[in-house]
């Protein structure tokens, strides 16, 4: 079965992108699900947050039963989140789905698609409290979440940690090590700036300051 990415105009480039990386390879090196397709609404090219335009696989009508389901986050959130054809879509699909995943405020759709309810979730820090007010959703401040098969993760870069973490679930630590190593993903852990004092900073960013870190001009 395939794993299914929805995208959508205004999506985050880095939220889909990164973890089609990780998928894609995971698919190449050890065994993951293949395809990996990208869903619209419709087959025109969409538009993303950042202006890169994607030409989508399938859509709604045509596309296959999924094994895993993403859905990305960026602006273009708050009008899917109303968007009935696409959450009956959503719906329909985790029916089956082995895992459902959010990055960013794609969990603001899987909210709105009934998926949340009484489950733990995250989303990006600018994001957490409009998903703390949707209720019925137990909101954690950390780089991602899982609850049974529903995953989400917080902002942007935060989907390929989460993506990484659910190949190692399903394939192994040698699996999502192969991953790793082959598209080079180990993230310094420097820290820029005093953004751990921001007022919005969500608990885990708060954390990666007070670790010891140094910046690139600094003697370590």
């Amino acid at each position: 079965m395939a794993f299914g990415v929805l995208i959508f105009d205004g999506v985050e480039e880095l939220d889909f992108v990164g973890p089609w990386e990780m998928i894609t390879t995971w698919a190449d090196l050890a065994g993951g699900p293949s395809p990996c397709v990208i869903i619209a609404e419709n087959l025109r090219p969409i538009v993303c947050a950042n202006r890169l335009s994607v030409n989508p696989d399938v859509d709604f009508a045509t596309c296959p039963n999924l094994e895993y389901l993403l859905i990305p986050g960026g602006r273009g959130t708050r009008r899917e989140m109303h968007n009935e054809a696409l959450l009956h879509f959503v719906k329909t699909q985790a029916a089956h789905c082995r895992a459902v995943v959010s990055v960013c405020t794609g969990s603001l759709v899987l909210h709105a698609a009934g998926l949340l309810a009484d489950k733990r979730a995250t989303t990006h820090w600018s994001t957490l409290d409009q998903l703390r007010a949707m209720g019925n959703v137990e909101v954690i401040e950390d780089r991602f979440t899982r609850d049974g098969n529903v995953w989400c993760s917080a902002g942007v870069s935060a989907g390929m940690d989460m993506i990484l973490q659910l190949i190692a679930d399903v394939s192994g630590a040698e699996a999502a090590g192969r991953v790793q190593f082959e598209v080079e993903y180990y993230p310094a852990t420097t820290t820029f700036g005093n953004f751990g004092s921001h007022p919005q900073a969500p608990q885990y960013i708060r954390d990666a300051f007070r670790r010891p870190s140094c910046s690139p001009d600094q003697p370590g």
